[in-house]
């Protein structure tokens, strides 16, 4: 079936992101300050532009550690002896990381620097957004959290095991964004039945403990609900 195999490419996909993630401490690295940056954007209110440029630059710089991460194994399995061939290989992949990494901390600040002098000089304050706009972000910021926390435990699979629950997490998230985008009680109480629905299968098809689904649960809702208190 197309739709399995699409879902099984993904699981691979997402798969290998964890594994970067529990081996690579760089890219843990880069994963918190990508949520870091995306976060103080929002909080300064970047303009859509902005924004947007300064999203390529963090996904540029993950995708080169990933790259990196690959031509290292690659070349580990190619060449498993000391080879100076195999040395230029991984010093040139770390190296094309480091430009993308200063490249972006360049754009960051030619983009973030006015935005501070100005917050310098009106006074701090937290930018507001829309509803679609903080559910961005929560969905974004929730990801990358479940990702680093399954990294860390070093435990499960994408979508089967490991602490937290991805499904619980990113269910919960919707349901608060429903609540707060909807503002109606009806819609709140459906979103809240399915995600407890997806939760508890989760629990079910013994994909997670109990305690893993809670975890997400938590995660996803508290996290969601964080950031509509602060930006809206």
């Amino acid at each position: 079936m197309p739709l399995r195999k699409w879902v099984d490419s993904t699981g691979f996909a997402i798969e290998g992101i964890l594994y970067a993630a529990r081996t690579q401490r760089h890219l843990r690295y880069h994963l918190y300050t990508a949520a870091f940056v995306l976060l103080l954007s929002y909080v300064l209110g970047l303009t859509r532009t902005d924004f947007l440029i300064i999203a390529i630059a963090v996904i540029l710089v993950l995708i080169a550690e990933m790259i990196n991460t690959a031509i290292e194994y690659v070349v580990d399995l190619l060449s498993p002896e000391l080879n100076e061939s195999a040395r230029i290989a991984k010093d040139v992949a770390a190296g094309a990381v480091l430009i993308t990494a200063f490249g972006a901390a360049v754009i960051g600040y030619i983009i973030l620097f006015p935005y501070f002098s100005a917050e310098f000089q009106r006074g701090l304050h937290i930018a507001k957004h829309s509803k679609e706009e903080i559910t961005l972000i929560a969905t974004i910021l929730v990801l990358i959290t479940v990702i680093v926390l399954k990294s860390y435990f070093g435990k499960g699979q994408p979508f089967r095991g490991g602490m937290p629950s991805g499904h619980a997490a990113l269910a919960f998230s919707v349901w608060v964004a429903i609540t707060y985008s909807t503002e109606s009680f009806a819609a709140s109480l459906l979103s809240f039945a399915l995600a407890a629905i997806i939760a508890q299968s989760r629990v079910t098809v013994r994909a997670h403990n109990p305690y893993e689904v809670i975890a997400g649960a938590v995660l996803g809702a508290g996290l969601t609900l964080l950031l509509f208190f602060i930006f809206y």
